[in-house]
């Protein structure tokens, strides 16, 4: 054990880690609420359902780092906590070539394959066609940035470098969404808005390595291909986890562009990524507990399940109020946001969406855990076999229910998930199985009450059994805390100055 491992498993620390992670991408998000409608003003229903449909793609793209950004993360994180730091400028760089290689490969592929996409898979109309060939040939371009840049991100997160690498992606995160506005009150056509993305992914990628320098000394020399490998392998598995989850997020909006309509695919896409953006806590919170996790997993048990735990219970009891907002006031927040269409054709499936990112987010927690022990590969396996069950099971209930029946799949596959993980973790790291049977009570009254609320007709029940589902998760929460855990948060509640106070020393 080292002074180095004890410190990196610190709450203060991960709070910092949490903070910093979550303002990086909060600031970008409330500029997409406020600019979605201006979107979709300038573009027009078809264009906006084809802008998303790209987006999803430079999500499918990520799945090319192989894994090895999140690999990166936990090699480096455990060398840091045992003291052994030889040999890892060898390793990132020859990461980053074996990356930036496969992934330029990738690149021309998906090139050439772009028409046959355009013109015989998705059901975009012929005006529309040779626009979104260009533009999604464009965006294209990108694939090797973001590849990249999970790889140095992964670098920055194992040093746990929050601060400095979120203020400088969040001006970049803030162009990202500004920049396609721009663009387009220029130029009126969705190419100019993809190369308005690549310059953004671009200037992510100077940035992070400008700021990695520091940290690997000696970085930029000739890589080698040998201290890549035992990465290539745990990335491996986590690459297949990564491309079977890419497929459970974002197969349902294909099978809708193919059997229904890109109307059909806005009504629901949009929703969806606006319950999406809830990712932001429990991505914060999985970014600061991996490196965490890694560095004390070995010699530190005790505080590896604390962390556990205590990060389970903040995603859930940050996410659960807002996910209940969303089930009682889906129509009025669409309607206000979007305006009259769109809150009649997503509404239901608002409501529905966000019984399941409950449980999608706090799924994080689990799955950060396993991927630290080295262990992708069950979550790989698992995910197989969502993808058996659950890929058909959502076209059928697309064809039978419409896109509220592709929602109520998509919620349970992610309520499944959820269990599914904090069961591996408690069966592989057999310390975390009490952290587990403390977390599910709360979880599960939660969730089960936030399902009952999605069900009601009128907003005024949805709000009674939302309230109780707050309240479940609550007393199950307090139940889950340590004697001492449970003192400190009712001095919070009694005096938060003093708390903040006490952070400050």
């Amino acid at each position: 054990m080292t002074e180095e491992a004890v410190t990196r498993a610190g709450g203060r620390r991960m709070v910092s880690g949490v903070f910093w992670n979550a303002l990086g991408r909060g600031l970008p998000l409330v500029l997409a609420l406020v600019l979605t409608p201006v979107l979709i003003h300038q573009m027009g229903i078809d264009r906006w359902g084809l802008f998303t449909l790209a987006l999803a793609l430079v999500g499918v793209f990520s799945i090319l780092d192989l894994g090895v950004g999140q690999a990166l993360t936990r090699a480096l994180s455990e060398r840091i906590g045992l003291g052994q730091r030889e040999g890892e400028a060898e390793l990132v760089a020859g990461a980053i070539a074996v990356l930036a290689t496969l992934s330029g490969t990738a690149c021309l592929v998906v090139w050439f394959g772009v028409p046959t996409l355009v013109g015989r898979i998705l059901n975009v109309p012929d005006a529309l066609q040779a626009e979104a060939i260009a533009a999604i040939r464009v965006l294209v371009v990108a694939a090797p940035l973001v590849v990249v840049n999970a790889a140095l991100w992964g670098v920055l997160a194992a040093h746990q470098k929050f601060r400095a690498a979120n203020l400088v992606t969040i001006p970049v995160g803030i162009f990202y969404y500004l920049g396609p506005v721009l663009a387009l009150l220029v130029w009126d056509s969705l190419v100019g808005v993809m190369l308005t993305l690549v310059a953004c992914r671009l200037a992510n990628t100077l940035s992070y390595a400008w700021l990695i320098r520091p940290l690997v000394p000696g970085l930029w020399r000739r890589p080698r291909l040998a201290p890549v490998l035992p990465l290539m392998r745990i990335g491996g598995w986590m690459t297949v986890s990564g491309i079977l989850t890419q497929l459970l997020l974002y197969t349902d909006r294909f099978l809708i562009g193919a059997l229904l309509t890109l109307s059909a695919v806005a009504f629901y896409a949009t929703p969806l990524d606006l319950v999406m953006r809830f990712w932001i806590l429990p991505v914060a919170v999985a970014q600061a507990l991996l490196p965490a996790l890694a560095s004390s997993f070995r010699t530190l048990p005790a505080e590896t399940v604390t962390l556990l735990r205590r990060g389970a219970l903040l995603i859930g009891a940050i996410v659960l109020p807002a996910c209940l907002l969303l089930v009682a006031f889906a129509h009025p927040i669409l309607q206000l946001w979007l305006g009259t269409n769109f809150a009649d054709g997503g509404a239901g499936v608002m409501r529905i969406l966000g019984v399941g990112i409950l449980f999608s987010c706090v799924a994080f927690a689990p799955g950060s855990l396993i991927d630290a022990i080295g262990r992708p590969d069950v979550t790989a396996k698992f995910a197989l076999a969502q993808v058996v069950v659950f890929l058909p099971l959502s076209a059928l209930a697309l064809i039978r229910f419409g896109i509220e029946g592709a929602a109520a799949v998509w919620s349970l596959r992610a309520a499944v998930d959820c269990a599914g993980r904090l069961w591996l973790a408690g069966r592989f790291y057999p310390a975390a199985v009490t952290a587990v049977r403390q977390v599910v009570p709360s979880l599960a009254l939660g969730g089960l009450g936030l399902a009952a609320a999605a069900a009601m007709p009128t907003t005024t029940l949805a709000l009674l059994f939302g309230s109780l589902a707050l309240l479940g998760f609550v007393v199950g929460a307090l139940g889950a805390l340590s004697m001492d855990e449970r003192a400190s948060f009712f001095r919070a509640i009694r005096d938060p100055r003093a708390l903040l106070r006490r952070r400050a020393a």
